[in-house]
C-alpha cells in the first residue's frame, strides 16, 4: 500500500484496517481533498454544541456513532470509499469484503430513475369519487403550476411538480380520494417541499371535488424514486463453484420462508442504514420503505437477487426505492455530514442512490458468502473479540494481541480478555 495516500485515487487498499486510525484519517483526508476544517469534524464527530439545540427538541448532549470507512467499491467505473455510521464493526468490513468480490468482475453497475417524491391529500366525504380522477385531470395544469408556486428554486433548477394521479379507497368512514402530486425533488430528500405543496393544493382540491381534506402528507412509500444496482462475482473470488451453490441455496430458503426473508433484507439494510444515517439522511424513511418494497407483491420477499450464468458465475441484484437527498436538513448543519459527502464525491442525490444499492448488494455478498461457506458467526467473533480486549483496557498493539488469543483460544468472553491483558502486561 503507498503510504503516500491512496493509490491513484483507488478505494483497494489492502491493509487499511490494520493502520493506526490517524493514519487511515489521513489517507481518505488526502483522497477526498477535505480541509483541515473537514478532517476535524471527522474526530469531533457532532456539530457545535450550541447548535445541537436547533437539531432536537429538549437536546441535552450528542451521542456518538463510531465512523468507519468500507473500502473496494467500484460503482460505475468509479472508485469510492464508503463512510458507515455504524457500532458494529462487521458491517464495514463485510461491505468491503462484498466489495471486494464484486471488484474481481469489474465492479457494480448501478443505475436510478428521476428524483420523484410524492404528498397525498386524502379527502372524505367526496360527493362523486368516481368522477374525482376526471375533474382533477380537467384541473391539471393549473394545479401542478399553483404547486410549483411554493418554491421558486425547484423549477429554476430543473424540478418541480410533474404529475397528479388519483386513487379511491374504501376506508372505515367510507370511500376516501387519495390525490398524489408528484413532484422532481432534485438533490433533496423533498418531504418538507413536498408537504408544503400539498399544503397549498389541499383548500383547492376541497373546493374542486366537494370534500374535507384530512391529510396532507409525503408519501414515504416513495416507489417513484428507483435505483438499481447489478453485478457479476466471479465463482473464483467466493473460493469456487460450491461457494456460488451454497449462496443460491441459503437465497432460496429466503425466497420460500418469510423469516429467512427477514433476515435476508436485514443483512442488507446493515450497511445501507450505516450509510443513510453518515449522509444525514432520514433512517426511518428509509428502512419502512424498503421493507415495504419487499412486500409489493403481496407476500414478503428477499430483495438482493442471486443468480447464476452460463460461466457460472454469480449474478447479483438489487432494486430498492431511494428517498435520499444531498442539500437541506444535517447535509447543511453537521459538519462530518458534509465531510462524509465529499468523501463520496457524490454530485447528486441520484448518484447516492445508486451508490446505497451497491452497497447493500456488498452487504448481503458478504453475509450470504459467510452463511454458506465457514458461516457467520466465525467473522463475527472475530471482531468481538477485538471489542472485547478494548473494553477490558488493552491499548494498540495490545488489542490485536489478545484478540488473536481470544480467537484462538475459543474462550471470547470479558473475563477471558482480561485475564490475557494481564498475561501480556506480566
Amino acid at each position: 500500500m503507498n503510504n503516500e495516500g491512496t493509490p491513484s485515487g483507488s478505494s483497494r487498499l489492502p491493509g487499511f484496517h490494520r493502520l493506526p486510525m490517524a493514519e487511515r484519517v489521513r489517507l481518505v483526508a488526502q483522497s477526498a481533498g477535505l480541509t483541515d476544517e473537514e478532517r476535524a469534524a471527522l474526530g469531533v464527530g457532532r456539530p457545535p454544541l450550541e447548535e445541537v439545540d436547533a437539531l432536537s427538541e429538549n437536546a441535552i448532549g450528542v451521542l456518538g456513532i463510531p465512523l468507519g470507512v468500507a473500502t473496494n467499491f467500484r460503482v460505475n467505473g468509479r472508485d469510492v470509499l464508503v463512510p458507515m455510521a455504524t457500532e458494529e464493526s462487521s458491517v464495514v468490513a463485510g461491505a468491503s469484503h462484498g466489495a471486494k468480490m464484486v471488484r474481481e468482475g469489474g465492479g457494480f453497475r448501478a443505475e436510478s430513475t428521476d428524483p420523484l417524491m410524492e404528498v397525498q391529500v386524502c379527502l372524505d366525504d367526496v360527493a362523486d369519487p368516481a368522477s374525482a380522477a376526471a375533474r382533477v385531470e380537467a384541473e391539471r395544469a393549473s394545479l401542478l403550476a399553483e404547486a410549483d408556486a411554493c418554491s421558486r428554486t425547484l423549477p429554476a433548477i430543473g424540478g418541480g411538480a410533474r404529475d397528479l394521479r388519483v386513487r379511491v379507497i374504501d376506508g372505515d368512514f367510507g370511500p376516501t380520494v387519495v390525490v398524489h402530486l408528484g413532484v422532481d425533488v432534485r438533490d433533496a430528500m423533498g418531504a418538507n417541499v413536498v408537504n408544503t405543496m400539498g399544503e397549498r393544493l389541499a383548500p383547492r382540491l376541497e373546493s374542486l371535488l366537494g370534500g374535507r381534506a384530512v391529510l396532507r402528507v409525503i408519501d414515504n412509500y416513495a416507489v417513484r424514486r428507483i435505483a438499481r444496482a447489478r453485478a457479476t462475482v466471479p465463482a473464483s473470488a467466493m473460493g469456487g463453484p460450491e461457494a456460488v451453490a451454497g449462496v443460491l441455496r441459503t437465497f432460496s430458503v429466503a425466497r420460500h420462508d418469510v423469516h429467512r426473508a427477514v433476515g435476508h433484507n436485514k443483512g442488507m439494510m446493515n450497511g445501507v442504514t450505516a450509510v443513510v444515517l453518515a449522509t444525514g439522511n432520514d433512517t426511518r424513511a428509509f428502512e419502512s420503505c424498503a421493507h415495504a418494497y419487499a412486500a409489493r407483491t403481496g407476500a414478503y420477499r428477499p430483495l438482493p437477487v442471486w443468480g447464476r450464468d452460463a460461466k457460472g458465475d454469480l449474478t447479483a441484484d438489487l432494486e430498492l426505492p431511494v428517498p435520499v437527498g444531498i442539500v437541506g436538513g444535517l447535509t447543511r448543519a453537521h459538519p462530518t455530514v458534509r465531510a462524509v459527502l465529499k468523501i463520496l464525491g457524490v454530485k447528486t442525490a441520484r448518484e447516492l442512490g445508486e451508490i446505497l444499492v451497491c452497497v447493500g448488494l456488498a452487504s448481503k455478498l458478504a453475509a450470504e458468502h459467510a452463511l454458506a461457506t465457514a458461516g457467520i458467526q466465525r467473522g463475527h467473533m472475530r471482531l468481538h473479540a477485538s471489542k472485547l480486549a478494548a473494553l477490558a483496557g488493552a491499548q494498540g498493539a495490545e488489542i490485536a494481541e489478545v484478540a488473536a488469543r481470544l480467537v484462538s483460544g475459543g474462550d471470547i468472553t470479558a473475563p477471558r480478555a482480561a485475564d490475557i491483558l494481564r498475561e501480556i502486561r506480566k
